[in-house]
């Protein structure tokens, strides 16, 4: 006995197979991810620059993990190139130099 799938799932009234629809939901769901890391990767940016001198260590590792995410995220999404969002976001060396660097909290165990 053979299986067939409902003419419903095989076009659409679009004349769109579900898994273009589908492909596109998650294309635009890429899209979407990439714009939220961008967005916190800048307020992170605009919170360093506006840090005071106490709170400029904490403000630039934040600033670093949230410019990370935003270097993996757009991996994600096939996007290499990263001196465009180096340029477009005006990151500051001191960031760079500290991506993917993770400080080690003083109350965990050697």
């Amino acid at each position: 006995m053979s299986l067939r799938p409902p003419v419903s799932y095989l076009d659409n009234t679009a004349g769109k197979s579900p898994l273009n629809v589908l492909e596109y939901e998650l294309m635009a769901e890429l899209a979407d991810s990439l714009g939220r890391a961008g967005q916190r990767a800048e307020a992170a940016l605009l919170k360093l620059k506006e840090a005071s001198e106490e709170d400029r260590e904490d403000r630039l590792d934040e600033a670093a993990r949230e410019v990370y995410a935003l270097f993996i995220q757009r991996e994600i999404c096939g996007l290499r190139n990263g001196r465009e969002v180096v340029a477009r976001y005006g990151i500051p060396g001191a960031v760079i130099a500290r991506l993917g660097v993770t400080r080690k909290h003083p109350d965990a165990g050697s």
